[in-house]
């Protein structure tokens, strides 16, 4: 027994060997390619850029070139917008695109150069553009209707507006939000996408302006008596336009529960709005006290009957 196992393990050990030396030679044979191969591609590298490096350099001289003329460009253009007296918003923006769309071009021109299709190029370029489109969707919107604003100009820095359900003065006019200042002094930002949609009252726009405001009188006086007093109490304010073209109309207009209205409309300039409305208040409350006519308040009428 002890025999055969002797004889087992001698047999086994040249067999052991041959197996190393077939390994050995496999692996020596592996890395040898492999080092071949890769003293070959880098062989390859080095030669494709010996053969590219004209059209490298020539590719750093156009990008620098291209940078240089993209700025002229620019500048250029900007001289232009500033004579033509076109908007800041718009002058700075058009400018920004333009130096983007110049950029864009010089780039896809270089790649070119290079050896990269301008099939891959354009498909980069296009997908790019859809994936910010989609991520700015609401923010386009917005410069869209800042380019509506600011060209077709329903107002401008310094207007009173009433918009979206808020008004105010118009302090500033961006690419993405409109600025408004409330009589109160609040800062209202509106997006020009909801402004250049939506229902907008330009209130400064016309130099002129009408007030209007609707006195009450008691049944018991007399409408007319009252329709004098409040002409002579429109007459005292200075600020009330009284040519002829625009006349002041005081007349009976409702006949309510528990007075007589009367309804006046009186013009003045813009600007003067809210100190004519404030004066033609108190100058007629002033002259319906001086002629004893009297601002009744409401009442209610109870009849009481005996059982």
């Amino acid at each position: 027994m002890l025999f055969n196992l002797l004889a087992a393990a001698e047999t086994a050990a040249p067999i052991e060997e041959e197996i190393k030396e077939v390994i050995s030679d496999t692996l020596g044979n592996e890395l040898v390619d492999n080092v071949s191969g890769l003293n070959k591609f880098l062989a390859d590298i080095w030669e494709g850029f010996l053969n590219k490096l004209p059209t490298i350099i020539f590719a750093i001289i156009l990008l620098i070139a291209g940078i240089f003329l993209s700025k002229l460009v620019v500048k250029l253009m900007g001289k232009a917008m500033d004579r033509s007296k076109l908007d800041l918003t718009i002058n700075h923006f058009v400018r920004s695109m333009v130096k983007i769309i110049l950029y864009v071009v010089l780039v896809t021109v270089i790649l070119t150069l290079l050896g990269v299709p301008t099939t891959s190029i354009i498909t980069v370029i296009g997908t790019a553009g859809v994936a910010i489109g989609l991520a700015l969707k609401n923010s386009l919107s917005n410069i869209a209707g800042g380019f509506l604003i600011l060209i077709a100009k329903p107002f401008r820095v310094g207007s009173y507006i009433s918009v979206c359900g808020v008004e105010g003065n118009v302090e500033s006019i961006n690419i993405l939000y409109t600025k408004l200042k409330t009589l109160d002094n609040k800062a209202i930002y509106i997006p020009n996408g909801s402004a250049a949609n939506a229902v907008l009252i330009n209130v400064t726009e016309a130099d002129l302006r009408r007030v209007d405001n609707v006195f009450s009188i008691s049944y018991d006086d007399d409408y007319k008596k009252a329709v004098e007093a409040i002409h002579k109490a429109l007459a005292k304010c200075p600020k009330i336009l009284t040519d002829g073209t625009h006349s002041n109309f005081v007349r009976m207009s409702a006949h309510s529960a528990s007075s007589i209205d009367i309804t006046v409309r009186a013009w003045c300039k813009t600007a003067d709005y809210w100190d004519v409305y404030f004066d033609m208040i108190e100058l007629v409350r002033a002259q319906f006290i001086e002629e004893n006519i009297e601002i009744p308040y409401q009442q209610i009428d109870v009849h009481m009957k005996n059982a």
